[in-house]
């Protein structure tokens, strides 16, 4: 059932240092018009340039994300985002006095009590989610960091962390609900990090807003005489370190048995709204971070753009491909007896593309060639990679039907096999190099799992009226 785009109702204040900058600042949610999405606002800044946040603008990932656009940063925004997509809000404008939101107690709980009192409605346009129908897996073996994105009735979370330090260990979560659960489970889980890491982001001049008392730092190593106090001096801490026993810096108790890995979680619905809508999927973690996070996304915006490419061009149908041949000529100008694809079966937007064409007896280039022995002209295979080529270029344009793909440049051609009457061309074109409408791409033909032809190809996207 289609759930309609929330804002809040009235402005909201919040106030605090930022985490690694240590810059005061204060954050100021106001309610925000349908589509407009989360957009944070530098008022600092001269022209208090807005900053979306959306994939294309987080410009780094070190320690939490960043987003920018120009020399316009804020640092460190997973919480906040988590903060407004737990509760299910859709818009709101983000005031900050700084480069920084700030940390508070090192979870998300804060802002989600502001937002609440705050106040939520529902506005009248429908609200937007990407629904997930295929398997999608994202895998770093160096970090052993795997995540999989499968199909459900609603979006679901399970997380685990390993981690060989008492403090820490191996930790499971499951977030079944984000309505039900988000607020009173999983908002008030701390962010924490190493006592090593927390030695080296001192030494890199980060965590400047740091203490004990917004994060939870897991104690990885014994520690020295000198190591305590110039950690006391940084920490601003009065007393001595106290000797830790529950392998947590301060012997600060956890607020959950896993509160780590509840956190990890409470950072993933936060990375995840840079989607700039909602995802309706169950999302398996293991041993992940905002890096990964912020992989997950791009192949999950691939989807989205897949989808309504399909939705474009191919309509409602349920089928278990992308276009059939009608959606083809909608994006393609080429006609009968010049059009070489009858159905694209994959496609991932700017990377890949994969398209069938049956070669039937009928074809009229096998009256010539040759007359007697029917094989289909090599250069018409590669012409049909470059048509499947062009489906992947055009649906990169906003209005394909008003260009044309003019190839500029064929290379490393070679043809493996005859491609006969009756046989089935499997056309897989991979895009090597796009910028400002130039493009590399390499394509090869298949019959059944044989490659029958292979070439690189060149191509420009230009205007179809060119007079």
């Amino acid at each position: 059932m289609a759930k309609n785009q929330r804002t809040i109702k009235q402005a909201g204040t919040i106030s605090g240092v930022g985490l690694h900058t240590g810059n005061e600042c204060k954050l100021t949610f106001v309610p925000a018009p349908a589509n407009y999405g989360y957009k944070f606002v530098r008022t600092d800044v001269e022209s208090s340039p807005e900053i979306p946040a959306l994939l294309e603008n987080v410009v780094d990932v070190m320690r939490g994300t960043t987003i920018g656009i120009g020399d316009a940063r804020v640092h460190t925004v997973e919480h906040v985002l988590s903060a407004m997509a737990g509760l299910g809000i859709d818009n709101v404008r983000v005031e900050l006095t700084a480069d920084e939101p700030p940390v508070m107690d090192g979870s998300s709980k804060p802002f989600v009590d502001i937002l609440m009192a705050c106040g939520i409605e529902d506005q009248v346009e429908t609200k937007q989610v990407l629904v997930i129908n295929e398997v999608i897996a994202y895998r770093d073996e160096a970090k052993k960091i795997d995540i999989v994105v499968m199909p459900s009735d609603r979006f679901r979370v399970t997380y685990l962390i390993d981690y060989d330090y008492p403090g820490i260990g191996t930790q499971y979560t499951s977030m079944y609900s984000l309505e039900d659960e988000y607020v009173t489970e999983f908002s008030s889980a701390r962010t924490f990090c190493l006592l090593s890491e927390l030695q080296h982001l001192l030494k890199a001049g980060l965590i400047k807003g740091g203490s004990i008392n917004t994060a939870l730092v897991v104690i990885d190593h014994v520690m020295s005489k000198e190591e305590q106090d110039n950690l006391r001096d940084a920490l601003n801490f009065r007393e001595d370190i106290p000797t830790s026993t529950t392998g947590i810096l301060g012997n600060v108790e956890q607020r959950f048995p896993n509160e780590l890995v509840r956190h990890k979680t409470l950072d993933l619905v936060g990375d995840l709204a840079l989607l700039g809508m909602p995802l309706q999927a169950h999302v398996l973690c293991a041993r992940a971070g905002h890096g990964a996070h912020v992989e997950l996304v791009k192949m999950l915006r691939k989807e989205l753009t897949k989808q309504q490419l399909k939705q474009k061009y191919q309509g409602t149908k349920k089928e278990n491909f992308v276009f059939d041949i009608n959606a083809i000529k909608r994006i393609l100008p080429h006609r009968y007896p010049f059009l070489f694809v009858d159905r694209i079966v994959e496609l991932i937007p700017g990377e890949k593309v994969v398209g069938l064409k049956n070669v039937t007896g009928g074809e009229p280039f096998f009256e010539g060639h040759f007359p007697g022995h029917p094989i289909m002209p090599g250069v018409l295979v590669v012409e049909a990679l470059g048509q499947c080529g062009g489906v992947l270029l055009l649906n990169t344009q906003a209005k394909p039907e008003e260009k044309l793909v003019f190839f500029t440049g064929i290379d490393a051609v070679k043809f493996r096999k005859p491609v006969l009457p009756g046989d089935q061309l499997r056309l897989e074109v991979e895009m090597l190099f796009f910028k400002r409408g130039i493009c590399r791409m390499r394509g090869r033909a298949f019959v059944g799992d044989q490659l029958a032809v292979e070439a690189e190809m060149q191509a420009a996207v230009v205007d179809r009226d060119r007079s």
